[in-house]
């Protein structure tokens, strides 16, 4: 058995990234008008778990995620509903967060919300982004794989290629 150490991560340690940094902007997103059944085709044809919704503003209107694929289940068999659009079934107050939020914050966010996914939004709710869990685990990883910057000098000092006697003429 190794007796190798985890790294240990200081908070002031952390790595210095932002939601600008690390969002991915290349989204699927949906129209608010959209069929709910054809929501559900996009999800489950590009194998997401879910994708917000915006206008044609490009204003973020909420999440359409698997849960409110259930939530339309669920009305389907009781409420004898045929479908409905995605608007009615979206999440529309999940957490957000803006570019400058820091990493850390990331991360506690996604600790004391249920959700899978953060929308990075302007300072106009406009949708810029979106950060996945999976995607704070791999800045953190990038971050334990990077070298480490030493203050020390580089090179080697004379006085550990000389032999002590060298060391005092």
């Amino acid at each position: 058995m190794g007796t190798t150490q985890p790294p240990v991560l200081d908070p002031a340690a952390m790595p210095a990234v932002t939601a600008r940094e690390m969002m991915v902007r290349n989204l699927i997103t949906l129209d608010p008008a959209m069929d709910a059944l054809e929501a559900l085709d996009v999800l489950l044809r590009n194998r997401i778990s879910g994708a917000p919704v915006v206008n044609e503003d490009g204003r973020f209107l909420g999440i359409f995620s698997e849960k409110s694929c259930m939530r339309f289940v669920v009305s389907m068999a009781y409420d004898g509903m045929p479908s409905t659009d995605v608007i009615s079934l979206i999440d529309t107050d999940p957490p957000t967060i803006g570019e400058e939020t820091d990493l850390l914050t990331i991360a506690q966010t996604f600790l004391n919300a249920a959700c899978r996914r953060l929308p990075v939004l302007d300072k106009d709710g406009r949708l810029l982004g979106q950060i996945s869990r999976r995607d704070v685990m791999r800045a953190v990883r990038s971050h334990l794989n990077a070298p480490k910057k030493t203050n020390t000098a580089s090179g080697l000092f004379f006085s550990a290629i000389l032999s002590s006697e060298e060391r005092r003429i």
